[in-house]
């Protein structure tokens, strides 16, 4: 019922920029919650950048004021755009839907196949 595609990624120097796309293609799109999460090697996944039906967003501290995230419903699209990119940046990157159940946010997720960002130094 859910589809995530995430074309972008890539290779970038510090200081540089990315946009990174996540675009839902299955058949439900009645989502709570849309985030940017990514893992770098050898390290767990971590979330950095949430946004939510009402248009209220937040970042962790590392990426605030760096990156931006985004989405659109007609395009059923969740982007990312990423600025002043550091080496620390790199990782590979998911995007991660939670959809409305029985009127609750789920506690079930689903991902995208992530995509990787490498930050050269």
């Amino acid at each position: 019922e859910v589809h995530l595609v995430e074309p972008g990624g890539g290779a970038v120097e510090a200081g540089g920029s990315l946009t990174l796309s996540c675009v839902n293609s299955g058949s439900s799109d009645n989502w709570c919650t849309w985030g940017w999460y990514r893992q770098a090697s050898g390290q767990g996944r971590e979330g950095f950048a949430w946004i939510y039906p009402d248009g209220n967003i937040s970042y962790s501290d590392d990426v605030k004021g760096r990156f931006s995230i985004s989405q659109d419903n007609a395009r059923r699209m969740l982007s990312l755009q990423m600025n002043s990119l550091k080496p620390e940046d790199t990782a590979t990157y998911y995007c991660r839907i939670r959809l409305w159940r029985d009127g609750h946010c789920a506690v079930a997720p689903y991902w995208g196949h992530g995509t990787q960002v490498t930050v050269s130094s």
